[in-house]
């Protein structure tokens, strides 16, 4: 069965998983639509419907996993996307986290470093026509090149903040990033001025960590 179907089904348990997303406390309308929107069996390997549209995380391969769609709503939220805002993702994974963005009508760059994971992502935006721009690389390093962005959001547990991504957020804008090891603190990081940066903690999660450099 081909899984880029969204039948009355799919729709109907994504209508229930956004309401159980908002029981958790989630309230920006816009986020919610955009995750009422998208399919997010689309961006899974199993046709489970079962865990398609539970609020939970599942693996994508790799080591790697695609984000419970309640911490992808409480990422979104933090970081206030306005319409055409520019927004650096790092860590595309199955490409789920970029496509809410760019559904809620960010401009959105995102980096992988592992190269399964960046091929298939990159297929799909080409597929279903989301003008995601994605890259192979490290994420630790940002993109420098397209900087300054107007948010970041970071979708692994970071053990610091890096300083290069700091460089690359503009001024009053604000990246999400979850910082620590085995647990990790939800930070919104705010940058009031070249030197100066304002910190607020939103509970604890847990994220597979960031890894450094691409992989070989």
């Amino acid at each position: 069965m081909d899984r880029f179907v969204d039948s009355y089904r799919h729709q109907g348990l994504r209508k229930k998983l956004v309401d159980e997303v908002r029981r958790k406390g989630i309230e920006d309308e816009r986020v919610l639509d955009a995750i009422n929107t998208l399919p997010r069996h689309y961006f899974m390997d199993s046709s489970f419907l079962e865990h398609a549209y539970e609020d939970k995380a599942f693996p994508i391969g790799q080591g790697q996993t695609i984000s419970q769609p309640y911490t992808v709503a409480f990422q979104t939220q933090l970081l206030e996307v306005e319409k055409n805002d520019k927004i650096l993702e790092i860590g595309t994974g199955s490409g789920y986290q970029a496509a809410v963005l760019y559904l809620m009508g960010a401009k959105v760059f995102s980096i992988e470093r592992q190269r399964e994971l960046f091929l298939k992502s990159k297929e799909f935006f080409r597929k279903f026509k989301y003008k995601i721009t994605s890259f192979y690389g490290d994420g630790y390093k940002g993109l420098p090149v397209y900087a300054p962005f107007d948010k970041i959001i970071v979708t692994c547990g970071a053990p610091f903040i890096p300083e290069d991504l700091l460089s690359q957020l503009k001024i009053g804008g604000k990246m999400v990033i979850p910082v620590g090891d085995n647990v990790q603190k939800m930070l919104v990081v705010e940058k009031i001025s070249e030197n100066e940066i304002k910190k607020t903690e939103y509970g604890d999660f847990r994220f597979v960590p960031m890894l450094e450099d691409k992989e070989r």
